[in-house]
């Protein structure tokens, strides 16, 4: 595989979380999540369910879990590629193809997600901020992304 473009997320937590883009996973994802970031939709947007052990989930612009951005759901784009500690994958409703903005990050191996959400990235460091988010469905005072940037990777 080419190098693969970096998200970069600022967090609250005092530090940078990279994540490497997985576009040979989940395209249609990469190319969503490279749309909203370069638009800053994540900037400021707080992770409102933080389950120690399980996954810490952000992307809402409302904060409740409820709500995406103004573009059409995605497709689906399931791969065989595990849900271990550090991949990033697209949070959906009952309805597989009803992923839009909203996103997690495992914590810990979760492989019952496998095959069921669309694994768009793997952190490359900054584990240990995404380990510091403050947890509760929603916390009482919520770790956020200050700022998101997208490096492209050197062709």
């Amino acid at each position: 595989m080419a190098d693969a473009d970096r998200l970069t997320l600022s967090l609250s937590t005092g530090g940078d979380v990279v994540i490497k883009l997985r576009s040979d996973l989940a395209p249609g994802h990469v190319e969503r999540i490279t749309e909203l970031t370069n638009t800053g939709f994540y900037d400021g947007v707080v992770f409102h369910r933080v389950i120690p052990g399980f996954m810490a989930q952000g992307g809402d612009p409302t904060g409740t879990g409820y709500h995406g951005s103004e573009l059409p759901n995605l497709k689906a784009e399931f791969s065989k590629e595990s849900h271990k500690r550090g991949v990033a994958s697209m949070a959906r409703s009952q309805n597989p193809d009803s992923a839009n903005s909203q996103f997690f990050i495992v914590t810990e191996n979760s492989p019952f997600l496998d095959n069921q959400y669309t694994v768009w990235g793997e952190v490359e460091s900054g584990m240990e901020y995404v380990d510091a988010l403050p947890v509760g469905e929603p916390p009482r005072e919520p770790g956020k992304i200050v700022k998101a940037t997208i490096s492209k990777a050197d062709a």
